[in-house]
């Protein structure tokens, strides 16, 4: 096998991939990523045997062949080099392998692609196509709350529910929950999966945010992404998510409005005063005025701020895990906020103010107990 590219292009590819392999894999092969050469055609894959991703690119081809190179080794070479045309040879018989620069050769040892896993080709039962900027935004939405406790494996990964005249995307991991829907995306069958956060962390950094066309398809076990150059497989996770809209309260009439970097802006600065275990803020709602407070009782640190805003319901006071509460303020782009409650024990709701008119986001957050509510 031989053939010539430019670094920068091969860097680029490969490290769009490379989140795939994993650090400590287990089989060694895993380490590797296949390189495969047809014409001037060259295939990168990587997989960890959940998820598989593959990029192509077009070569200066001299021999055909493949083989699985080292992913780290490669990747810190071209890191390393300035902005030239390299040649990369393996030998198919010693799987031996020799990047030659203008002024210097790098050998590296390979390994034997046929022990590489094979890429899963299974029937797809359903398929639906959406714009990458519509599914990036989907994905950054909701990524943050996924659970990272492997012991409740469905929450460690984003549900996609598709409804047909719209689609949800919904995490939780216990704490707090995002429900992000699209009613521009309209799949002609009801159907719903779960989709693991490695997957879609990979997809979330090479996702162009644009109107480039992204085809999802879905087998019984995996779900299939191809866009651009690029294509992605990972394992649907068999389990089965909560009943989460039991957990979305209805009742929840007393609601303040407020600008959302202002709020963000003073849950940070008070977070510093709360207690570096619980992360606890109070805050006390009164009419156009809410306070926020926070104290450190181990430090006899303390720090409280007033802030206006719209609000008319009663008067209450109400914790909450300011770290959580920063984290989904932060993730929201919107320019105020609508935080809507119903008691100081009972989960929270905030809703973007204003939303476009194809999307609607429900952030909820449990509340933690407080001393008193004096």
């Amino acid at each position: 096998m031989k053939f010539l590219v430019a670094s920068s292009v091969l860097l680029k590819q490969i490290s769009a991939i490379n989140g795939v392999v994993a650090s400590n894999p287990i089989i060694p092969i895993l380490e590797n990523i296949l390189v495969e050469l047809e014409g001037n055609q060259l295939t990168l894959t990587a997989s960890d045997l959940q998820t598989v991703m593959t990029t192509t690119l077009d070569v200066e081809g001299a021999e055909n062949g493949s083989i699985a190179l080292p992913a780290r080794l490669l990747l810190e070479t071209l890191r390393s080099l300035p902005e030239q045309p390299v040649t990369i040879s393996a030998d198919q018989g010693t799987f031996g392998a020799e990047i030659s620069t203008q002024n210097g050769r790098f050998k590296l040892s390979g390994e034997n692609p046929i022990d590489f896993p094979r890429i899963p080709e299974v029937a797809k039962n359903q398929s639906i196509s959406l714009s990458s900027s519509v599914l990036g935004e989907a994905i950054a939405n909701t990524l943050l709350a996924v659970s990272n406790d492997d012991m409740r494996p469905a929450m460690t990964g984003v549900l996609i529910q598709m409804m047909g005249d719209h689609t949800n995307f919904v995490a939780t991991d216990g704490h707090r929950l995002v429900r992000y829907r699209r009613t521009d995306i309209r799949p002609e069958a009801q159907s719903s999966l779960i989709l693991p956060k490695k997957a879609l962390s990979l997809l979330k950094s090479t996702l162009p945010m644009d109107d480039t066309t992204v085809k999802v398809e879905f087998s019984q076990s995996n779900a299939f992404f191809t866009f651009q150059s690029f294509s992605l497989i990972c394992r649907i996770i068999d389990e089965r998510f909560p009943e989460y809209e039991n957990a979305i309260p209805k009742e929840n009439n007393e609601i303040l409005t407020i600008n959302r970097m202002e709020f963000l802006s003073s849950v940070k600065r008070i977070s510093i005063y709360s207690n570096k275990t619980t992360h606890q803020i109070r805050l006390k709602l009164n009419a156009n005025k809410l306070t926020l407070s926070a104290e450190d009782l181990d430090y006899s640190n303390e720090a409280n701020e007033v802030l206006a805003c719209e609000y008319a319901g009663k008067d209450m006071e109400i914790g909450f895990n300011a770290k959580l509460i920063s984290e989904l303020l932060g993730n929201l782009s919107a320019k105020y906020v609508d935080i809507k409650l119903s008691e100081p024990n009972k989960a929270g709701l905030i809703i973007p103010s204003d939303q476009d008119e194809n999307e609607d986001v429900l952030l909820l957050v449990m509340p933690v107990m407080l001393n008193s509510y004096n």
